[in-house]
């Protein structure tokens, strides 16, 4: 017999705000999941991260009763009673489920503006923007990096997790700009692990950040335009 097929992984449910928060902050949805996970997020990023994760969560949910519903009008069950009553059942449960999807559309929203204003004070004219060298050496750190000493010669560099190597000069730059902090309770010929400081943090998704064009609205009910509220029964 031929093996089994692989599993296909499940796909993260595309919510309406995917592209408002891959443009504040510089970074696509997977990508921010994974960062989270990874725990190298500041507070407010891992906060919208995790809002996030309940609006794909809910966005699931509208996108089941929108398609059973269209399975129900498709024509494929005998027009009678028991599917009217199954339609007007799905649609109690799709305006329960968009009910939920437009709240937690809201709380992004909400953890988005902090992540904004950051980002927009560090893109302001007297603040000094990172190089691309810093950006890189901060993205390498953020994967987990330590200094270490050489035992012989007594050089020190930083030895990040993918390989990379940051120059101890660099290094004592970004700590110097705050952006960057060593845990001295390790001792360095040992390696001391280094790590990005929430401002570190916030310079570095500033850096990467795409001009956001305009704030998207929550998104409106299914058959209702954006300025027409939704009915209520």
């Amino acid at each position: 017999m031929p093996p089994k097929p692989a599993p296909t992984p499940a796909r993260r449910a595309v919510s309406p705000l995917d592209h408002h928060i891959e443009a504040v902050t510089g970074h696509d949805i997977d990508t921010l999941w994974a960062y989270r996970d990874r725990g190298v997020l500041d507070e407010p990023h891992a906060h919208l991260v995790d809002r996030h994760r309940e609006l794909a969560k809910s966005q699931t949910g509208v996108t089941f009763y929108l398609r059973l519903l269209n399975r129900l009008s498709s024509g494929e069950f005998d027009v009678d009673d028991a599917l009217f009553t199954r339609i007007g059942r799905t649609v109690d449960q799709l305006e329960e489920a968009t009910d939920a999807r437009d709240a937690a559309a809201r709380k992004v929203l909400a953890a988005l503006e902090p992540i904004d204003a950051a980002a927009a004070a560090a893109l302001a004219p007297d603040a000094k923007p990172l190089s691309t060298d810093d950006q890189a050496a901060l993205l390498a750190i953020a994967g987990g990096a330590k200094l270490y000493e050489h035992l012989l010669t007594g050089r020190m560099s930083v030895t990040a997790a993918s390989g990379t190597r940051i120059p101890h000069a660099k290094l004592q730059r970004l700590e110097d700009a705050g952006l960057v902090v060593r845990d001295t309770g390790h001792p360095v010929h040992a390696g001391q692990p280094v790590s990005l400081t929430d401002a570190g943090r916030a310079a570095l998704f500033a850096a990467r950040r795409k001009p956001t064009t305009q704030a998207p609205k929550v998104p409106a009910r299914p058959g209702t335009s954006p300025s027409t509220p939704a009915p209520r029964r």
